[in-house]
C-alpha cells in the first residue's frame, strides 16, 4: 500500500429523501473521518446521522478495498456483527407483543430439550436472560462453535452448550457472549414457526424499508459490499476473504448500509413507530430493551486523554449497551467482524443518532469518529479524539509488546520436548468443542480443528512441553500456546491452551478447552 493512497479525500455522498442541510458544528467532519483513515489505516468508512427523524448526513469515505477504485458509499453494505443483536432482540419484542411469548418465560418452555451445564441454570434461564450476557459463562465462552466458520448446525451449537463451562454465578455479573443468542433464535423460529431469516426479514427489514440490508450469505456480488482488512501479524494490511457462516445469526448475521440503519436508527427514536406511522414493536417493549438488566463495571481509562468518555453508569440491556455522555443517556452497541468493526449510538431525548461502518479491525476508528460528531451535536468542549484514541491505541501494542517480552524472559529456550514428535500427535476432545488433530507431517506437528477449517497450524516449540500454534492464515491473529501435560508414563494426559497475544480477539476462546487424547484405533 503506497503513500499516494492517502492522498486524495475520496468521497462519495448519499443523501435520502427528507435530508436536511448539513448542520454547521459538522462542515469538518469530512477532514476529520480522513484523519480518522489515516491515523488508523481503515481503507473505507461510512457514516450516517439522524436527528429528530430526519437523516443529516450519509456519507462513504475512502474504497471498498485496498488496491481497487470502487468508493465506500451510503449505500455500501457492510458487516455489522453484533449490531445484530438489537434486531433479535426486537424480533422477540415483537412475538411479545403479539402475545406468543413473555420475555420472562423460562427458556425450556419453548424449547424443551436446551440445557446448560448446571440443572440450575437450565431450569431458571429466561428468554430475557438469553440477551444480557448474565448466564454465568465467561466472556465468548463457546464462540469456537461457530467462529471462525465451522460446519456445526445452529441446533448442534444450541446443543453442545450443555457441556460449555460456567465460570461464574448465574446473574452474578457481566460476560459477555454470542452462543445465547444461538438459543434466542431457536426460540424466535419455535415461537413464529419461521426462520430466523424470514422473520426478521418479514416482520424487521422490510416493514422498516431496510431494501439494502442482508443475512450475509446471501450477499451477492451485485451488492458491492466492502472487504473487510485485516493486518496480518498485527502488522501488514491485506484483505480478509469474506466468511459467511448460518449457525448463530441471531448474534451478528446482518450486512447493511448506513443509509439503511439511518431508517433503522429512526424507527428506534421514534419509540418504535414506522415511517407510516404503525407500530414495529410497542413503547413499552423499548422500554424494557433499553433499561438496565445488567450492571456493566465501569473501567479506568486507557490514556486520560480519554477521561471524557468515561460514563456515570454503564449496563447492558436486551440487545444494546447503556451508559451515559455529557449528561445524556446513550444506547449503543458495536460490532466486530473479520475484517470489520462498527459502533451505532443513539441518544433518545435528542433524537439523535450516529452510525459508523469500517472495514478495518479498530475499535478506535469507530469510537474517534462517534465522539466527534457527539460532541458537535451536543454542543460539547472540543476533544481531539483521533489524538485520543491513538494514544490508546499506542498504549494497547505496548502492553501486547511487555506481555510478550515476559513471556520472552520466562522461556528456557534451551529445553527440549519430553517426547519425540510422534508422541504428542494424536486425535484429541474437548466436552464441547469436539475434536482436535494434532499429526506429525514433513518432521512438524500440525494441528487442525476438526469442524472449524481456518482453524489449521504448525506447531512450533516453546519450551519443555509446551508449543505455539502458528495459524497459516495470518489475518486471524490468534496463534496460541499449546501445552501438554504428560502422565507418569510420560503419555499426554491433557493439552490446554492460550492466546499468546493479549491483542487476540475475544471470540478465540482457547483458555475454554480441555483437550483429552482418544484412544488410538
Amino acid at each position: 500500500m503506497g503513500k499516494s493512497w492517502w492522498g486524495g479525500v475520496m468521497l462519495a455522498v448519499s443523501v435520502s429523501a427528507g435530508a436536511v442541510e448539513v448542520p454547521q458544528e459538522l462542515q469538518d467532519l469530512d477532514a476529520q473521518v480522513e484523519r480518522v483513515r489515516k491515523q488508523f489505516d481503515v481503507p473505507g468508512i461510512a457514516v450516517a446521522i439522524v436527528r429528530d427523524g430526519q437523516v443529516v448526513l450519509e456519507r462513504g469515505y475512502g474504497v471498498r478495498e485496498v488496491g481497487k477504485p470502487e468508493p465506500v458509499t451510503a449505500t455500501t453494505p457492510f458487516a455489522i456483527a453484533s449490531n445484530t443483536k438489537a434486531f433479535t432482540a426486537a424480533a422477540l419484542s415483537i412475538l411479545a407483543d403479539d402475545g406468543k411469548l413473555k420475555l420472562d418465560d423460562r427458556v425450556i418452555d419453548h424449547l424443551p430439550w436446551f440445557r446448560m451445564s448446571d440443572a440450575y441454570v437450565t431450569g431458571e434461564m429466561r428468554i430475557r436472560d438469553l440477551l444480557a450476557h448474565r448466564s454465568g459463562l465467561s466472556l465468548g465462552a463457546g464462540d469456537l462453535l461457530f467462529w471462525p466458520p465451522s460446519d456445526y448446525s445452529v441446533d448442534e451449537v444450541v446443543r453442545r452448550l450443555a457441556q460449555v463451562p460456567l465460570k461464574g454465578g448465574f446473574r452474578d455479573r457481566y460476560a459477555y457472549d454470542n452462543i445465547l443468542y444461538a438459543v434466542a433464535q431457536k426460540v424466535i423460529e419455535q415461537v413464529s414457526g419461521q426462520s430466523y431469516v424470514d422473520f426478521v426479514q418479514q416482520r424487521i427489514l422490510d416493514p422498516v424499508g431496510m431494501s439494502g440490508a442482508r443475512f450475509n450469505d446471501r450477499v451477492g456480488a451485485a451488492d458491492a459490499a466492502a472487504s473487510g482488512h485485516a493486518k496480518a501479524d498485527f502488522k501488514d494490511l491485506q484483505p480478509v476473504p469474506r466468511m459467511s457462516w448460518s449457525n448463530n445469526r441471531a448474534a451478528g448475521d446482518l450486512y447493511a448500509s448506513v443509509h439503511d440503519l439511518a431508517k433503522w436508527m429512526n424507527v428506534q427514536l421514534a419509540g418504535g413507530t414506522l415511517p407510516d406511522g404503525k407500530p414495529l414493536f410497542s413503547e413499552a417493549r423499548q422500554r424494557e430493551m433499553w433499561s438496565v438488566i445488567t450492571p456493566v463495571p465501569i473501567p479506568r481509562p486507557a490514556v486520560p486523554e480519554l477521561a471524557a468518555a468515561v460514563p456515570n453508569f454503564a449496563g447492558y440491556g436486551e440487545g444494546w449497551s447503556l451508559s451515559d455522555y455529557r449528561g445524556q443517556k446513550l444506547v449503543w452497541h458495536t460490532g466486530g467482524w473479520p475484517g470489520m468493526v462498527s459502533r451505532l449510538t443513539l441518544v433518545p431525548d435528542r433524537k439523535l443518532g450516529v452510525v459508523v461502518l469500517t472495514n478495518q479491525e479498530v475499535g478506535a476508528a469507530f469510537n474517534a469518529v462517534t465522539y466527534t460528531v457527539l460532541d458537535a451535536l451536543l454542543g460539547a468542549p472540543k476533544t481531539d479524539w483521533v489524538d485520543a484514541y491513538a494514544k490508546a491505541v499506542d498504549k494497547a501494542k505496548g502492553n501486547a509488546d511487555e506481555s510478550w517480552s515476559k513471556h520472552l524472559a520466562a522461556r528456557d529456550a534451551r529445553s527440549k520436548p519430553s517426547l519425540r514428535l510422534a508422541g504428542y500427535a494424536a486425535t484429541y476432545r474437548d466436552p464441547w468443542y469436539g475434536d482436535v488433530a494434532i499429526v506429525e507431517q514433513g518432521g512438524r506437528l500440525r494441528m487442525q480443528f476438526s469442524r472449524t477449517r481456518l482453524l489449521a497450524g504448525t506447531l512450533e516449540h516453546w519450551q519443555h512441553d509446551t508449543f505455539i500454534v502458528r495459524w497459516d492464515d495470518r489475518t486471524l491473529n490468534a496463534d496460541a500456546f499449546v501445552a501438554f501435560a504428560l502422565d507418569p508414563d510420560s503419555k499426554v494426559r491433557e493439552v490446554r491452551m492460550q492466546p499468546v497475544s493479549p491483542l487476540t480477539d475475544f471470540s478465540f476462546d482457547f483458555q475454554d478447552l480441555v483437550l483429552t487424547p482418544l484412544p488410538a484405533p
